[in-house]
């Protein structure tokens, strides 16, 4: 009902309306029209709701003609590195579920540089030259909450190993295995490698992140390791449900990872979309339906998580997420994939 709305609502006032911000974040009112042929491969739809701001986008800008591609992230960012082999350029946008795709794409030197006012929108932590974040997505730590307190949950995501919990994983995920990266950069191989082989002695190992988190409220496990959305969205339609969030500190297990966009071509069009993608109405409403973070100055996160200033998250620059190899050869060695 409230995506049907999100468009019925755009089409009858001529915008988007959501959630007020913090202060004046850029508005859609305030951007030019987009108009012409422009070419997205969109990485991932969160069950539709980036499916719906694209059709907001296209409804406000009736002289748009946006041809899309689907696909897995991880698939779509190696065929726009093909193409750009090849000197072939079919792709003028690409929006990827997370920010190690982009690298990919920074580093095989594709990336188009994007003017300052872009990145100047967003939180400092988040700012880069040649693609920008679009929405902040958190690791975190579901828990029981008929089993345990937030006090008993370690703060430091290597002591987990040895808590006594009882946990829940999902090594085939892609958020985790951007996570086990982002501890291979933080903590080293060795470590990295014994985390998992010790977790594996007692953990539970499900099909997704949702599935963890749902574990988590059977009582299947005490704990969890998931993106922060999963237990928001699990709330929002369970209040009552026996699961709440805890967080790590400085380390792996609080990464702040983002949804990310990145321009592939040198058209002006290719960089006012982006630029739609930052405005303070498809920021609040990918907050409000998707429980995203919205990354972009003044826009309300969801209420349920605390201020980014309050997580701690590591610093890390987020494209280094792109070299997966060397921890999918790593989680194979360790016999968790």
């Amino acid at each position: 009902m409230r995506r049907r709305a999100f468009i019925q609502g755009m089409a009858a006032a001529g915008g988007l309306a959501f959630l007020p911000s913090l202060r004046a974040a850029t508005s859609v009112d305030e951007l030019p029209p987009l108009e012409g042929d422009l070419t997205l491969y969109l990485g991932r739809g969160e069950g539709g709701l980036y499916e719906n701001v694209l059709k907001a986008i296209e409804t406000r800008n009736p002289k748009l003609k946006l041809g899309v591609r689907r696909g897995p992230t991880a698939a779509l960012a190696n065929a726009i590195v093909a193409e750009g082999k090849a000197g072939v350029q079919r792709a003028d946008v690409f929006w990827a579920v997370d920010s190690g795709a982009v690298g990919l794409i920074s580093d095989a030197g594709i990336a188009r540089p994007l003017p300052s006012d872009v990145a100047a929108q967003l939180q400092l932590a988040f700012r880069y030259d040649n693609w920008t974040p679009v929405t902040g997505r958190i690791r975190t730590l579901p828990y029981h909450t008929g089993r345990l307190s937030a006090e008993q949950i370690p703060e430091d995501i290597m002591a987990f190993p040895d808590s006594g919990l009882t946990l829940g994983w999902s090594p085939a995920y892609a958020s985790f295995q951007s996570f086990i990266t982002a501890m291979r950069l933080l903590e080293g191989d060795a470590a990295t490698k014994d985390w998992l082989q010790r977790v594996k002695r007692s953990g539970k190992s499900y099909a997704g992140e949702l599935g963890v988190v749902m574990a988590v409220e059977r009582g299947e496990v005490d704990v969890g390791f998931a993106n922060h959305y999963y237990t928001l969205r699990l709330k929002a339609g369970k209040p009552d449900a026996n699961v709440a969030l805890a967080y790590t500190r400085n380390d792996a297990g609080c990464l702040v990872n983002a949804s990310a966009a990145v321009a592939v071509s040198d058209k002006p069009l290719a960089t006012n979309f982006i630029r739609y993608l930052l405005t303070e109405q498809v920021q609040s409403y990918l907050a409000r339906e998707a429980y995203e973070i919205p990354l972009v100055e003044g826009v309300a996160p969801p209420g349920a998580l605390p201020r980014m200033s309050a997580i701690n998250p590591p610093e890390i620059d987020l494209t280094a997420l792109a070299d997966l190899r060397p921890t999918l050869d790593l989680m194979r060695d360790a016999d968790v994939l």
